[in-house]
């Protein structure tokens, strides 16, 4: 098996660890197959897949879409080095609010499911990150919802203090006050 499937602290959220192998010339890994992931809890469909690039202190996030627009995310750095962060926004959920953070790097490649029913973020530690990810769902503009980056009921242990936000990201509201996600 190329992988390796870590339920978190959220046993919802899962860490995965590809095989990696290599020679003199590089490496080579496999980042998603499909029987393996459905073997192992994750049996949705990838639909759409989104790259970026930031710079060190972005921080993204965080960020959800609502129902019919909910989207899984399956997240990776290709190069770089991130603070990754899923969030349970699910009001029915017996963790709901509760956060889980891992590191992802080029260095040490691994991926981080995220499923539906939860707000996602990630904060850029390297010089830049070059981030890649596969949803669920198509981008949906009227879903499109977020929480503010450091919602004190939350209480994300960011490893950065001050970070670079965008305009949109910097406004988002408390959990409390965000548009539930159903």
């Amino acid at each position: 098996m190329p992988f390796q499937f870590t339920p978190l602290a959220i046993a919802d959220v899962i860490l995965i660890e590809p095989r990696r192998s290599g020679d003199a010339r590089g490496f080579f890994m496999e980042t998603y197959k499909r029987s393996e992931f459905m073997a192992n809890g994750i049996a949705e469909a990838f639909v759409q897949d989104n790259y970026s690039r930031s710079a060190r202190g972005v921080l993204r996030g965080l960020h959800y879409q609502l129902a019919p627009q909910a989207q899984g995310k399956l997240v990776t750095v290709a190069q770089g080095e991130v603070f990754d962060v899923a969030v349970d926004i699910r009001p029915a959920s017996p963790t709901f609010a509760r956060w889980v953070g891992v590191m992802l790097s080029s260095e040490q490649p691994r991926l981080l499911y995220v499923p539906p029913g939860f707000a996602h973020g990630f904060c850029v530690l390297s010089e830049t990150a070059d981030f890649a990810y596969k949803v669920t769902n198509e981008y949906s503009q009227a879903h499109e919802r977020g929480i503010l980056w450091n919602d004190p009921d939350i209480a994300v242990e960011w490893p950065i203090t001050a970070p670079t936000l965008s305009a949109r990201d910097a406004q988002l509201p408390l959990l409390r006050d965000a548009a539930p996600f159903r």
